[in-house]
């Protein structure tokens, strides 16, 4: 969850269901990986310069406005102009998020420009979902958002996931934004449920696949 304006630097508290002994196991060894991956969450504060910002709301027609502020775990533009590449190149009909935010806007303004498809966006943050309907109104662009909150465990993986509800049968790109890393290093590896649906040539992005914990993310998908 970001939002158009500053974010802090803490993560929101998020209910984890599960028994105490788990979360404690999980909360040392977030703590403990915290550790390693420090130099990463830095970099992950880092939004891009000024001008990149420009150039990427140039490219999707956003006014300079749209976007006051990037970092403090916020999208960077590195991240937004690899959506618009995709969106250019694949013009997907069912774009999924996990994790909503500036991603949301920029993939709905991307969408409308290039066939039309629709973003299914889902987010732990109840209030921050309508925050998000009135947000791209501001552009006359529209997505369904949903309240996913984290409430689902997987044997496979730690930490806890969105309760998705309906979400489409083939997704043609997914993008991973979430659960934040104060969930768990590993917690967005319980996206692997969501392959099955993928469409051929369908594209997963994982964002902040740099640090640490994404990094053994990614490893254990290519191993399936």
């Amino acid at each position: 969850m970001t939002t158009k304006n500053l974010t802090g630097l803490m993560a929101k508290e998020t209910s984890a269901p599960g028994g105490d002994a788990r979360k404690l196991r999980e909360r040392i060894f977030q703590l403990a990986f915290a550790a390693i991956q420090w130099p990463w969450l830095l970099k992950s504060l880092y939004g891009g310069t000024q001008a990149q910002k420009q150039a990427l709301l140039d490219r999707v027609g956003l006014p300079h406005d749209a976007l006051p502020h990037l970092g403090s775990w916020k999208a960077d533009t590195y991240l937004l102009h690899r959506l618009v590449d995709q969106i250019e190149t694949l013009r997907p009909q069912n774009v999924v998020e996990l994790g909503s935010g500036a991603t949301s806007l920029v993939i709905a303004k991307a969408l409308a420009g290039h066939g039309g498809g629709t973003l299914h966006s889902y987010d732990q943050h109840e209030p921050f979902v309508e925050q998000m309907r009135g947000w791209l109104a501001e552009h006359g662009l529209q997505a369904q958002f949903h309240h996913a909150p984290l409430t689902l465990r997987d044997p496979a993986w730690p930490g806890v996931w969105y309760d998705l509800g309906e979400i489409p049968d083939q997704i043609d790109l997914l993008v991973i934004d979430g659960p934040p890393w104060a969930v768990h290093p590993y917690a967005r590896g319980i996206a692997e449920r969501l392959f099955e649906r993928l469409t051929i040539g369908g594209i997963v992005l994982l964002d902040d696949a740099a640090r640490p914990g994404e990094r053994v993310v990614a490893h254990r998908w290519r191993r399936t």
